[in-house]
């Protein structure tokens, strides 16, 4: 069984435009709660700024607290869902990588640090002054989508893009991001990253990727090292085991069967490796979520 995956289409109300979404966060749990209320990905990109509500936000098994002025970030694929304690309010938005990237041909979503690397921190706290700021922000993009003005959609991208702006002078200043080398060893890390999330399943080994970029196993290590201070082997096995999460607790699949579609060679090792890198077997892990 695999996680669902939602599409942007699925949330769209009347007059929406192709590839985006904006709302406040009350309304559209209210007229989504049928998608949102399991565990599931996207194949979109999200932010959210909440300036009401408290709770707790999971992704990808890390829990982070929601309350008003964190903003979340989320990259097509992260596995997410949200657990409320008082009511939430905010404005959400989502759209496609094509939605921002066809329109500023130079500049790619990926540049912003929230969106870089799964090695950086998803979450945001702002300080009310810039929390203030944005959200007057927020606001205009969504009235905006709400309307049907000419250049409407050029206008709504150039929101979001302001948007982002913003938020990543605020996340560089309040962050300690690992990755701010050289743009060579950041697009190195980029391609690693996205090569890997193609071939973990088959691929466990640094020499696959280094010969995937043409560089020597050696020097792709001391480009890990250099940007987020790891190994290849241990972002490789970072992944496996956050899809064997994902499976082990979004799928009904027995844990053979997860071991078997991982490509481990049997269960004692895929629970033997699952242990050493969690402190705990896989069927203790999925206890914890059932």
């Amino acid at each position: 069984m695999k996680i669902p995956v939602l599409n942007i289409s699925q949330f769209k109300e009347s007059a929406a435009l192709n590839d985006v979404y904006i709302n406040s966060f009350s309304n559209h749990i209210q007229l989504n709660k049928h998608l949102i209320n399991k565990p599931h990905s996207h194949n979109f990109y999200l932010c959210v700024l909440f300036t009401e509500g408290t709770g707790t936000h999971e992704i990808d098994f890390n829990s982070y607290r929601i309350t008003p002025g964190k903003v979340f970030f989320l990259k097509p694929g992260q596995t997410h869902f949200w657990k409320f304690e008082t009511p939430p309010e905010g404005i959400i938005f989502f759209h496609s990588q094509e939605f921002y990237e066809l329109k500023f041909l130079e500049h790619k979503l990926h540049t912003f640090p929230f969106f870089y690397s799964y090695q950086n921190p998803p979450v945001l706290e702002l300080t009310p002054k810039k929390r203030e700021q944005l959200q007057l922000n927020f606001q205009e993009a969504y009235t905006e989508y709400q309307q049907t003005n000419l250049l409407r959609e050029l206008k709504i991208v150039n929101l979001i893009s302001h948007i982002y702006i913003e938020l990543t002078r605020a996340y560089t200043g309040n962050t300690n991001l690992e990755k701010l080398n050289s743009p060579h060893y950041t697009n190195i890390l980029e391609k690693l990253e996205t090569l890997i999330n193609i071939h973990f399943y088959n691929e466990k080994l640094p020499k696959f990727y280094a010969d995937k970029l043409n560089i020597t196993t050696k020097h792709l290590n001391r480009v890990v090292n250099k940007t987020i201070h790891k190994t290849t082997s241990q972002l490789i096995s970072e992944r496996i085991i956050l899809e064997a999460k994902r499976l082990i607790v979004h799928s009904k699949d027995n844990l053979a069967n997860i071991a078997y579609t991982l490509q481990f060679s049997d269960y004692a090792y895929f629970s033997k490796f699952f242990k050493s890198k969690t402190g705990m077997t896989p069927l203790d892990f999925r206890k914890k979520y059932f």
